[in-house]
């Protein structure tokens, strides 16, 4: 759903840009905005949710992105000096308020899945953004043609606080969930999953400095590689999900409907190789590769 609202501004971001006296510089900084926030909210959305646990971070975070995408579609009752910076604001805090959720997804999938069934887990949650996006994707594009650009937005956040109430309704951890049986519990619990990770435990003394822990991991070879590997990948699906739609409006003159439409077929191929991806990882020989590669 989230990257269903980051999409937001890119398919409905021609007429914006027109409506709103915006250049391409200004639709830069706009859409950038997301990025500074998400990046600087990473660290301190972890800690929130080892803090407070993941479904009760993740429910605010829902609710909070979808509010900040629903009222991005009554921008236009600012006066149009005001515009820019207002998308700005709300496209920052769409930011602020994402960031928790792909460490929150880790989280769950850490705490429902035995280690061997993580890979298929993982691959299915991080193949949903595609998804998202070639489901949304014309739909998106139908709403600007039919309705106009601020239904975009509002639709959008009306979907997420509809999907806020249904997470905080029938989430739960897998020692708290009302249907969980003891022998799926310890299946689950014996192949890994980390079921009591949002239990409040007595706190225990630092075994050393902070400064230490993250020095390690900034110079271990395994999360140096998940490190580039991630930014490389962002920075490709980063301008489909901005500039692409832009584009073929602009440059190659389709109609937004049609955009829509073209928009979606990266993110079919996305989905398909992500959960193959994911596939193939969980019946490779990995903790083989582990050891090879961080030797």
């Amino acid at each position: 759903m989230n990257y269903g609202d980051r999409a937001t501004l890119s398919i409905a971001g021609t007429e914006v840009a027109k409506e709103l006296g915006l250049s391409a510089v200004s639709m830069g900084y706009i859409f950038s905005a997301f990025g500074w926030a998400y990046l600087l909210m990473q660290i301190p959305g972890g800690w929130l949710l080892d803090k407070f646990g993941s479904k009760k971070v993740y429910s605010y975070s829902l609710f909070f992105w979808s509010l900040f995408t629903f009222l991005q579609g009554f921008i236009d009752v600012f006066p149009l000096a005001w515009a820019g910076v207002s998308m700005f604001f709300m496209r920052f805090m769409l930011g602020f308020s994402e960031a928790p959720s792909f460490p929150a997804n880790a989280r769950i999938v850490a705490a429902w899945f035995p280690a061997k069934e993580r890979g298929t887990a993982s691959a299915i949650f991080n193949a949903a953004q595609y998804f998202s996006l070639a489901l949304f994707s014309p739909l998106l594009g139908w709403l600007t043609f039919a309705l106009g650009w601020e239904h975009v937005f509002t639709v959008m956040g009306i979907i997420g606080f509809v999907l806020t109430i249904i997470w905080v309704k029938f989430v739960h951890n897998p020692t708290d969930h009302p249907r969980m049986s003891a022998a799926e519990l310890k299946y689950i619990s014996e192949g890994g999953a980390v079921v009591d990770m949002d239990h409040k435990k007595e706190a225990t003394p630092a075994a050393g400095p902070k400064m230490d822990y993250i020095r390690q991991l900034l110079t271990n070879r395994m999360m140096l590689g998940v490190f580039f590997g991630q930014y490389f990948l962002n920075t490709i699906t980063w301008f489909f999900l901005t500039w692409f739609p832009i584009y073929l409006v602009q440059d190659k003159g389709m109609s937004i409907l049609k955009v829509g439409f073209v928009a979606s077929i990266p993110a079919l191929f996305g989905f398909a190789g992500g959960v193959l991806g994911g596939a193939v990882f969980g019946l490779s020989d990995w903790p083989r590769l582990h050891a090879d590669f961080c030797a």
